[in-house]
C-alpha cells in the first residue's frame, strides 16, 4: 500500500530555512506527480506545491512562490521541499501527498511533519 513518510520539520526563526523530505514506498514513485500540502492550526488543508513525474514542471501556491522549491529524486523515491525565507504564517503540519489530480492536495498522504516558525 502507499506509504509516505515525511521528515525534516522543526523550529525555525523567521527568515530561516528548512528542508523537508518524504520517503515514498508501496507504489511506482516515478509514475506519479506529487504534492506538498499543509494544515495550520484550526484551518483546513492548503495545497502548497506540486511536481510532475519527471521533475521538470513545478507549480506553487502564491503564498510560497519564490520562497519554496519542490524537487524529487526518482532513484531514491524521495520528494523534497526546500523552504527559505520562512514566515510565522508558514507554521503548519506539512504533508506529502500523492494527489488524485494535478496541483491539488487530495490523495493519500503521510502523517505529516511539523514546521514552526517563531522567534
Amino acid at each position: 500500500q502507499v506509504q509516505l513518510v515525511e521528515s525534516g520539520g522543526g523550529l525555525a526563526q523567521p527568515g530561516g530555512s528548512l528542508r523537508l523530505s518524504c520517503a515514498a514506498s508501496g507504489f511506482t514513485f516515478s509514475s506519479y506527480a506529487m504534492s506538498w500540502a499543509r494544515q495550520a492550526p484550526g484551518k483546513g488543508i492548503e495545497w502548497v506545491s506540486s511536481i510532475r513525474t519527471d521533475g521538470l514542471v513545478t507549480v506553487y501556491a502564491d503564498s510560497v512562490k519564490g520562497r519554496f522549491t519542490i524537487s524529487r529524486d526518482n532513484a531514491k523515491n524521495t520528494l523534497y521541499l526546500q523552504m527559505n525565507s520562512l514566515k510565522p504564517e508558514d507554521t503548519a503540519l506539512y504533508y506529502c501527498v500523492r494527489p488524485f489530480n494535478w496541483a491539488t492536495s487530495a490523495g493519500p498522504r503521510g502523517q505529516g511533519t511539523q514546521v514552526t516558525v517563531s522567534s
